[in-house]
C-alpha cells in the first residue's frame, strides 16, 4: 500500500471516550461560528485527507506554499488551507469552532493570528488577482485575517451525503481487501460523459482498480448538484463497468478552481486515499480561459521534488467522426473538422432546456437520468 503524503496518515479525531472531558474543558473558551467550507477543511485535516497538514496554515506556511509550492519543511503542497475572517478575531491560545447552530465541532490550538495579503496570494496560487475568477472571488470574500494552528475534530459534519463519503482509512482497507496493488484516482465535479468515461477506461486498463472521487463541496453555481452526480455515476458503474474493480466515494471539499496547482493538490489527496496513479486531463480544475490547457500537465515537472504518485497525463478527448469512437490527440490522426468535443457546459444547458445532447457527448440513458433529476429539481425549486 502506497504511503500517505508525508509518510503518515494524520488522525486528529478526538476519540469518543475523551470527547466529554474535552467538551467540559472548552466550556469557557472563545467560540467562533464558521461556515461549511471551514468545517469541511477541519474534517479533511483530521481524517487524513489533507495529510500531512495538521491544522490551518500560519503566515509562514501560507507564503511557503504560495512561493515555493511546498511547506517550510520541503514537503510538496500547492493549495492554501487557511481559516479566514473579515475582522481580526479576539482569541487566546485555543478556540472552539462551532457550526451555525452553535454546536461545537472542533478545537484549534492557535499558533498565530495574522493578516493575509490577499492579492499576493491570489496571484501566487491562482495566477490572477481578478475577481472574475471564482476561486479568487471566494478568497477575497472570506476576509484578510487568518488564524493558524493545529485542529482537533470533535464531531463530523451532518453532511446530507454522508453515506457516500469514505475516509482514507476506509478506502485503504477496501483497496487492500480487494487485492488492489495499483489504484487509479479520478477527480471530477461533473456528471459522467463520454470523454470522462474514456479516461476512466484507461485507468481500468492500467491498474487493478479505479477510484472515482467526485467533489461534493462548493462549486460554481451552474455545476450539477452532488447528489445528481453521484446517482449518475452509480448508474454508470452498475450498468457499464466491472463493479468489483471500481469504487465510488465523494470528496467533501470545495473546488478551488486553481488549475495546475489544484491538479497537484488533487493528486496528493488521492495518494492519501491510497491511489498509486492519478489521471490529469486537459485543463484540470481550470475555469474560463485563466489557464493554459496543458499547464496542469507541466506543473508536475516543476515541483520541488517527486510526490510519489504516478500521473497519467491525457490530452484533449473528443469523438472523431472518421474513427467513429472517442479518441485523443495522441490516438487520432484526423483534423479538427472531424472532432466533436465534449462540453459539459453545453450538455447542462441542453438538459436544462429539455433537449437531449448528442450521443457523441453523453450516453442517452444517462442523459435521460440527468434530465429527470433536473426536471424534479425545477419542480421543487
Amino acid at each position: 500500500m502506497i504511503e500517505p503524503h508525508g509518510g503518515e496518515l494524520v488522525n486528529r479525531v478526538v476519540p469518543e471516550k475523551e470527547k466529554l472531558k474535552i467538551l467540559e474543558e472548552i466550556r469557557d473558551l472563545p467560540k467562533i461560528t464558521v461556515g461549511l467550507d471551514a468545517l469541511l477543511d477541519v474534517e479533511n485535516i483530521a481524517t487524513g485527507v489533507f495529510s500531512p497538514i495538521k491544522g490551518f496554515m500560519t503566515g509562514e506556511e501560507l507564503l511557503s506554499v504560495g512561493y515555493n509550492m511546498c511547506l517550510p519543511d520541503g514537503t510538496v503542497w500547492t493549495i492554501p488551507i487557511i481559516l479566514q475572517f473579515k475582522e481580526k478575531p479576539k482569541v487566546g491560545e485555543r478556540i472552539v469552532l462551532q457550526d451555525e447552530e452553535g454546536k461545537a465541532k472542533a478545537v484549534v490550538d492557535i499558533r498565530e493570528v495574522y493578516k493575509i495579503d490577499l492579492p499576493l496570494i491570489a496571484k501566487l496560487v491562482w495566477g490572477t488577482e481578478s475577481e472574475e475568477h471564482p476561486g479568487v472571488k471566494l478568497l477575497y470574500s472570506k476576509g484578510e485575517w487568518a488564524v493558524g494552528g493545529d485542529v482537533w475534530l470533535l464531531e463530523r459534519i451532518n453532511h446530507p451525503l454522508r453515506d457516500w463519503i469514505l475516509e482514507p482509512e476506509e478506502t485503504r482497507k477496501i483497496f487492500e481487501y480487494r487485492g488492489w496493488k495499483t489504484v487509479v484516482g479520478f477527480q471530477t465535479r461533473n456528471a459522467p460523459h463520454k470523454a470522462h468515461e474514456y479516461l476512466q477506461r484507461i485507468g481500468l486498463e492500467v491498474a487493478d482498480g479505479l477510484f472515482i472521487n467526485p467533489v461534493l463541496g462548493w462549486r460554481k453555481s451552474d455545476d450539477f448538484e452532488p447528489q445528481t452526480i453521484l446517482t449518475a455515476y452509480e448508474y454508470l458503474i452498475n450498468n457499464y463497468y466491472p463493479k468489483k474493480r471500481v469504487l465510488l466515494s465523494g470528496l467533501a471539499t470545495a473546488m478551488r478552481y486553481a488549475g495546475p496547482r489544484e491538479a497537484v493538490f488533487h493528486a496528493l489527496v488521492r495518494k492519501n486515499f491510497g491511489c498509486t496513479h492519478f489521471i490529469v486531463g486537459r485543463d484540470h480544475a481550470g475555469v474560463g480561459n485563466f489557464y493554459d490547457p496543458y499547464e496542469a500537465h507541466r506543473i508536475f515537472d516543476r515541483l520541488p521534488k517527486d510526490i510519489g504518485i504516478e500521473i497519467i497525463r491525457v490530452s484533449a478527448v473528443f469523438y472523431c467522426k472518421n474513427c467513429d469512437c472517442m479518441a485523443s490527440e495522441k490516438s487520432c490522426g484526423h483534423g479538427e473538422e472531424e472532432r466533436v468535443y465534449v462540453s459539459m457546459t453545453k450538455i447542462r444547458d441542453m438538459l436544462r432546456k429539455g433537449v437531449l445532447p448528442p450521443d457523441e457527448m453523453i450516453r442517452r440513458d444517462i442523459a435521460h437520468l440527468l434530465m429527470d433529476v433536473q426536471n424534479l429539481t425545477n419542480i421543487h425549486s
